[in-house]
This record gives structure tokens, C-alpha cells and sequence, in this order.
């Protein structure tokens, strides 16, 4: 077992590149980050004449996501240190690789055992952009891409029964299996759901909401991003209405939620698109007079509150 005092982290990010080539676990001997709690990375903690650097859980646990790997729980050694095992995800476990066209995100698919409401990178910003958008004083959402409903689920869990169902919910998504699914979810009586092509929204003589809601969505390669964008600012929301907009910044490969979206031709998460798209969206959502804010990681939200009341 390899054993780790006071070397860098460098290298020791060195050493685990090289052992996952040869082995899809590797185990390593460090500092018990509760030695030193309240130490930052890197301090230098010594012990029995032993000089180690300290390192929190949360930072070897960073790590291991950045070799596409899990920690595995650590097992104590000795009174000041720890074994920590790294097993390498199984890349080939992910929706993303999926050549399916039709139901590429349908219940058969791998992508129906994702809970994005059981990950707190995803559901943190998102309970903060509906209580942002005072989403129990709408009266119309429409979620665009909605699949088996989750994001509607969290605004069933967090308002009053009788505050939820004077809300119609209006969900749209291609995945026939997703959206019987969701019928089934939500039989209160307020909530409609489409199996429907988002190009052709027209068709279906939607109105205008309250509330705008599209994760994942909209950069989906079979959109025209900025027309459609545009068409549910100006067609389908209220003029004192609301929108929530997530951009995924992360991808899902053998049940974990790793940080950072693939991007084409480069080997490693690189977020120009993503930065691109959404600062589109905020320069035109602020020329309407609404106040945008930004937030999230693995998730980024976009959250748009109108002014026009406040400027009137």
C-alpha cells in the first residue's frame, strides 16, 4: 500500500493517473482528516516527529471524481491515519452513449434510474430558484422536457396541498413512456402532460404562463436553441411572469453525477458553449426588464424574475 506524509498533491494526483492504468482500484495510506479539522489544505500537521499535509474528506473526494472514480468508505490504520480506495467508475454505464433516438430518455432507458432530486448539487439551486420565483403564487407552469415529472414532484413536496392544486401544471416531453409515467405520478387533476415535439409548440395552444421551467432541454442538438428561446419569452411567459433555465455542467456515468460537460473535440469539460448560451439568455432576459440571476455547479440555473411591476 502506498503511504502519503508530506508529499504534494501533485504527486500523488501523478501516482493515481499511472495506478488506475494498470488497476481499476487503488488503495493509499494519508492523514485522518479529522486530525485537523478545521485545517486547510495543505497545512502541515506533524505528528510523532511525522509531518503530514492535510487534507479534508470533501478534498480526497474531489479528487477520486476528477479520475472518474468513487471513494470508497475509508477504513482507519492506525490512530492518525486512514486507507482511502479508489475504484474506477464504469464509463460505459451512462444514457450518454445511448444511440436510441425515440426513447433515448424513456423508462426502458438509462437514463429513467437518474433522481436528480436525490443529488444536492442539483436540488439545492433548484428549491432556491423556485422559492426565488415565489412559485406558489403562480398560477400556470409549463415545464419544457419534463420526462417523468421529478421537477414537478419537488413543487408538490414543498407548498401546501391545497396551494399546489390550484396550480395548473403543464408538462411536455418526446418520451411517450416518460410522459405515462408522469400521468400516473400526478393524478391530483391539475397537471396535463404532451407527448409532443417542443419545435411545434404552436400547435397545441399552450397560452401564456406564469412560470417557464426547462432543464437540460434546451441545448438538446435537436432545437434550434436561440429561436425557441426567444419564442417562450415572447409567446408563452406572462409579462410579470418567471423563468428557471438549468444548463447540465456535469455528465452521468456508472451512478455517479460528475462534474463538468463533455464537450465535442475536447477530451475534458470545457464550458464555452455553455457560458455562451447563457449569457444569451441573460443579455436578452435583462433587455426585457427582468432581473437574472446565475447560480449552481453541476446544474447551472438560470433564474429570470420580471420588473416590469416594480417599474411601473
Amino acid at each position: 500500500m502506498k503511504t502519503f506524509t508530506s508529499e504534494p498533491l501533485s504527486e500523488i494526483l501523478s501516482w493515481a493517473h499511472e495506478a488506475l492504468t494498470v488497476s481499476d482500484t487503488i488503495t493509499f495510506e494519508v492523514l485522518n482528516p479529522d486530525i485537523a479539522k478545521n485545517s486547510y489544505a495543505g497545512e502541515t500537521v506533524t505528528i510523532n516527529e511525522i509531518n503530514y499535509l492535510h487534507r479534508s474528506y470533501k478534498g480526497w473526494s474531489d479528487l477520486a471524481e476528477l479520475l472518474f472514480c468513487r471513494l470508497l468508505t475509508p477504513k482507519p490504520l492506525s490512530e492518525h491515519t486512514i486507507a482511502l480506495t479508489y475504484e474506477k467508475l464504469d464509463l460505459s454505464d451512462s444514457f450518454h452513449h445511448s444511440e436510441e433516438k425515440e426513447e433515448k430518455y424513456g423508462t426502458a432507458s438509462r437514463f429513467a434510474a437518474i433522481h436528480k432530486n436525490e443529488e444536492p448539487a442539483f436540488l439545492s439551486p433548484y428549491l432556491r430558484a423556485l422559492r426565488s420565483v415565489k412559485v406558489g403564487d403562480k398560477k400556470r407552469i409549463l415545464n419544457l422536457g419534463i420526462n417523468t415529472g421529478d421537477e414537478f414532484d419537488l413543487i408538490r413536496q414543498i407548498l401546501p396541498d391545497e396551494v399546489y392544486r390550484n396550480i395548473e401544471l403543464v408538462g411536455i416531453d418526446f418520451s411517450s413512456s416518460a410522459i405515462n409515467v408522469a400521468r400516473e405520478r400526478f393524478g391530483e387533476g391539475n397537471a396535463h402532460f404532451y407527448v409532443h415535439d417542443i419545435n411545434d409548440l404552436s400547435s397545441l395552444n399552450l397560452g401564456r404562463f406564469d412560470l417557464i421551467i426547462t432543464i437540460g432541454t434546451l441545448q438538446s442538438s435537436t432545437l434550434e436553441f436561440k429561436p425557441l428561446f426567444a419564442s417562450l419569452v415572447q409567446e408563452y411567459l406572462n409579462k410579470d411572469g418567471a423563468m428557471i433555465l438549468g444548463f447540465p455542467n456535469c455528465r452521468w456515468m456508472g451512478g455517479e453525477m460528475i462534474y463538468g460537460a463533455k464537450a465535442p473535440n475536447y477530451p475534458y469539460s470545457e464550458m464555452s458553449i455553455i457560458i455562451k448560451d447563457i449569457y444569451y439568455c441573460k443579455k436578452y432576459l435583462q433587455q426585457k426588464k427582468f432581473r437574472v440571476t446565475v447560480t449552481g455547479r453541476d446544474y447551472l440555473f438560470l433564474t429570470a424574475t420580471s420588473l416590469k411591476k416594480e417599474l411601473a
